[in-house]
């Protein structure tokens, strides 16, 4: 089973990444990897079991995946992955937002585990591991303007 975890600190406050993160169907309106993304049955994009759909740029497919757990008080969502165009399976993610008390800033950290085949792991390991490091990227363009 491939593991995958990333942390950063952010140039953001906790409320600012976690009205990025929070809106499930918004990712491909900023995250460079991926684009024409929306909530499949126009459910609320915060709603448990909603569907988002998006596109990987550069031809890389389409994803499907569903919102497993949604929590404001906790800063916290998790997901799993329905389609891929990939040999992965079992995917599940979760990402998780902590306030820093010194300089207003914010701690993500985003783990997955997924099966892939083993001479896929390496690859799969750090497409993961850069999705979740551009997201917090995100955030801090985000924060300074620049997105």
């Amino acid at each position: 089973m491939a593991r995958v975890y990333v942390s950063a600190v952010m140039n953001a406050t906790l409320e600012q990444a976690w009205g990025l993160l929070r809106d499930f169907g918004a990712l491909g309106n900023y995250h460079p990897f991926f684009e024409k993304s929306y909530i499949e049955g126009g459910k609320p994009p915060d709603q448990v079991g909603c569907v988002r759909h998006f596109t990987v740029r550069d031809g890389g497919g389409y994803l499907r995946e569903e919102l497993l757990a949604l929590s404001d008080d906790e800063h916290r969502c998790r997901y799993r992955i329905l389609h891929i165009d990939a040999d992965w399976k079992n995917y599940v993610a979760e990402m998780h937002l902590l306030p820093v008390t010194e300089g207003n800033r914010c701690f993500g950290e985003w783990w997955a585990t997924f099966d892939v085949p083993a001479d896929q792991e390496a690859a799969a390991v750090e497409r993961v591991a850069a999705t979740f490091r551009t997201f917090f990227e995100c955030v801090d363009a985000r924060a300074a303007g620049k997105l």
